[in-house]
């Protein structure tokens, strides 16, 4: 049987239709994860938290978060990875790789969600908007910010100081105060000042 549906895959040919939407496949188990797709239909369960996919491979994969387990390991730092994608992603950190090029401004990203985000700043686009006061933000990690300054919350921390702050960058700038002080003169607003 696999044979034959790798034959078909080399002659192109596809048998299978939808008849849904008409899409055609060239085996029948392809076809049949097409056609859940089309009815929404899950019927691949986590044990875990009860999160339902439609294909049974999305499902083990989803389990690695409960597991913990990280088979991709990349091979430049040994940092692992539950999904050989999110290793795909990482690796282009080492190999400075942006395959995904802005084609007005020419920027390159190592992502389709950054060029995305990106194209956002280009057309003004405020897809991401604060539930408290319906503000927009062209990307998420800018609304999670604004929100903090709904809700107070303050998680990142200075080490010398113990003081909090709502941005991870604020302590580490606060460091530099502290480590600079007979340096530079400082003020009450804890800038700093030449």
């Amino acid at each position: 049987n696999s044979i034959l549906i790798q034959q078909k895959i080399h002659s192109g040919e596809k048998p299978y239709v939808c008849n849904d939407c008409g899409k055609t496949c060239s085996g029948n188990s392809n076809h049949i994860k097409h056609q859940l797709i089309n009815t929404g239909e899950k019927p691949y369960k986590c044990s875990e938290c009860g999160q339902t996919f439609n294909q049974r491979a999305n499902r083990i994969k989803h389990q690695r978060i409960h597991t913990g387990e990280k088979t991709f390991e990349c091979k430049e730092c040994r940092k692992s990875f539950s999904q050989s994608s999110h290793l795909i992603h990482h690796k282009r950190v080492h190999s400075g790789e942006k395959p995904y090029e802005h084609n007005d401004c020419g920027k390159g990203f190592d992502q389709t969600s950054h060029l995305i985000d990106h194209q956002r700043i280009h057309t003004g686009e405020k897809c991401y908007v604060s539930t408290v006061c319906r503000r927009g933000f062209v990307q998420m990690p800018h609304l999670i910010h604004h929100h903090r300054t709904h809700s107070g919350e303050k998680p990142h921390g200075c080490s010398e100081c113990g003081k909090s702050f709502s941005q991870s960058s604020t302590p580490t700038r606060k460091q530099v105060i502290h480590t600079m002080e007979g340096t530079y003169e400082l003020h009450e607003c804890d800038r700093l000042s030449v």
